[in-house]
């Protein structure tokens, strides 16, 4: 399909349509559709699981907004406030904004390049990889809830290269082409943005399963031991 900017919250109709007669549990790519042109405003908005949307050409601002869940790959940069509020999606982006991450609670979030000022403020979960080639990134990060670090812990390692690998085989991006091919060189000038009370949420929880317990009860019991920390 041809579309232009004209076209806002395309998708969302759809959407509505498959989640009626499916719910929210089919796979990936049950329903792909190929577009080309100007995405309108809030492209992508509100599509639930099973469907693709795939764009040759630029978006305007709200490019999927309302995800819980769900992955966008983007060949190209964004904007301003890139996954503001996102709760639980999955993006690959290569280069953001101002504000990029704000407000975000939950998700993944992998910037293959510049960002803009102000990256993560009122980040209170999810993570954020982000590439600091010119060893500058801390000037542009709010730091008053979140933390930098080394991507060096197996998990993280292996989800960053996974996600830069999907990446490039939706979007044929030379730029994640090039840092997949040389990831050793660029693993090391990755930084991991972690909110502080995320980080304090994720080790109860590892440590409650240690002890036995099921992920579902671990969350439990690690957010009233949060809880009843913060009230003391």
């Amino acid at each position: 399909l041809n579309v232009s900017n004209v076209d806002r919250a395309f998708g969302a109709i759809f959407g509505s349509e498959i989640t009626r007669k499916y719910g929210n549990d089919l796979p990936d790519d049950v329903y792909t559709v190929h577009c080309t042109g100007a995405g309108g405003q809030s492209f992508g908005a509100f599509i639930p699981n099973g469907l693709t949307l795939e764009l040759v050409g630029d978006c305007n601002d709200y490019m999927g907004k309302g995800l819980s869940g769900g992955k966008a790959f983007i060949s190209g940069v964004a904007g301003e406030r890139f996954c503001v509020r996102n709760s639980g999606a999955t993006a690959v982006v290569e280069g953001v904004g101002d504000h990029g991450c704000e407000y975000m609670t939950g998700g993944t979030v992998v910037v293959l390049g510049q960002t803009g000022k102000n990256f993560a403020a009122g980040m209170t979960g999810g993570i954020a990889y982000v590439l600091d080639e010119d060893w500058d990134f801390y000037t542009r990060v709010n730091k008053d809830m979140v933390s930098l670090e080394p991507v060096e812990h197996k998990y993280d390692v292996s989800l960053l290269k996974d996600l830069i690998r999907e990446h490039v085989e939706a979007t044929g991006s030379p730029r994640g082409k090039e840092i997949l091919d040389n990831f050793g060189e660029y693993l090391p000038k990755f930084k991991k943005v972690l909110p502080h009370d995320y980080d304090k949420m994720l080790r109860l929880i590892a440590q409650m399963e240690e002890k036995g317990e099921d992920s579902e009860q671990a969350q439990i019991e690690a957010f009233y031991a949060m809880k009843n920390a913060a009230n003391k």
